[in-house]
């Protein structure tokens, strides 16, 4: 069992002093009796956040900072249902060409800048986020890019165009400021282009006068993400982690009270299961991910003295954390 734990930590002042004061006993066991690998560090800037870089070694993929194909891995799982008449290898099935995420959602215009709500929020319904990409369709036509229905809050495309193209995690812009995030290659104007098309063609569209009827937001762009082409003869490996997404919607809104919250529920529920699981006997991995870095404990180690002597002075809960 491995279980992947996202914004485990964060950057936020108030919610980083709330973490300090948590208890989190079945952690702290976790911690102790695991033993803990490498830290893999990168910047809170990176396109790819920490859990999505665990995500992508686990699968398998090619890991350059923004270009983690995680949208050709849906498509793997849904090529024939989505476009049955596209060339795939004929042993994987992997579906042929590059792919991406295409994320409908709302972003509030400021005086001095663009934020983008998180996409989570807009309860867009099956029938609605259809109309919006046929809507949208004849658009990104124009570009060689198809738009197939994956899930109502996100829809999967394919072009060449997305093989180079290097995008920021929905996990990076949700709740903030949109320039921050917008992607700035040369190939990347496309993008840019088609945003500004698809705030005029929304502003009038028949789903969003239902929507604002009913007060909910309005979807007046989208955002690009995933993209990028398998490697050839590509096969996603049997065993992938679970990811445990119960501390993202409090961090992202920078929530100190709901984040500890999360986190004590979090650590009852969950952890208590892993270290049940490590008591029967089992191995289990646990993937504790900040903004910036990640750490994968596993176990059950095996006991050598210099580990156990070593154990002892290992890093409080709350340290290891910090150091996300």
């Amino acid at each position: 069992m491995h279980v992947l734990i996202p914004f485990a930590a964060t950057l936020d002042p108030a919610c980083r002093q709330a973490l300090g004061a948590l208890k989190l006993p079945q952690l702290r066991r976790l911690l102790a009796t695991l033993a803990a690998g490498p830290v893999d560090a990168a910047s809170e800037f990176s396109l790819t956040p920490a859990h999505e870089r665990v995500q992508a070694r686990c699968q398998g993929l090619p890991l350059q900072d923004g270009r983690a194909p995680f949208a050709a891995v849906a498509a793997l799982g849904a090529a024939t249902q989505l476009c049955p008449g596209v060339a795939a290898d004929k042993q994987t099935h992997t579906p042929h060409g590059a792919w991406a995420f295409i994320t409908p959602c709302h972003w509030v215009l400021g005086q001095n800048h663009v934020s983008m709500g998180d996409p989570d929020d807009l309860e867009l319904s099956p029938q609605h986020s259809d109309q919006l990409r046929q809507s949208m369709q004849p658009y990104f036509a124009e570009d060689a890019i198809d738009l197939f229905p994956y899930q109502a809050s996100t829809w999967l495309a394919r072009s060449d165009f997305f093989s180079g193209l290097a995008c920021a995690s929905l996990d990076r812009v949700a709740d903030r400021d949109v320039g921050d995030w917008l992607p700035r290659s040369p190939a990347a104007k496309l993008v840019r282009r088609l945003q500004s098309e698809m705030q005029m063609l929304l502003y009038t569209d028949p789903v969003n006068t239902v929507r604002e009827g009913l007060g909910l937001q309005p979807i007046n762009s989208f955002w690009v993400s995933g993209a990028g082409a398998l490697p050839a003869g590509f096969v996603l490996p049997a065993n992938q982690p679970s990811v445990d997404a119960s501390l993202r919607r409090a961090a992202l809104r920078r929530d100190a009270s709901a984040y500890a919250q999360a986190w004590r529920e979090l650590d009852a529920g969950r952890l208590a299961d892993l270290n049940r699981e490590l008591r029967s006997g089992k191995s289990v991995s646990l993937s504790l991910c900040g903004e910036r870095s990640s750490i994968t404990w596993t176990g059950p180690a095996k006991f050598s003295l210099s580990r156990w002597l070593g154990s002892l002075r290992r890093p409080s809960a709350q340290q290891a954390l910090e150091a996300l």
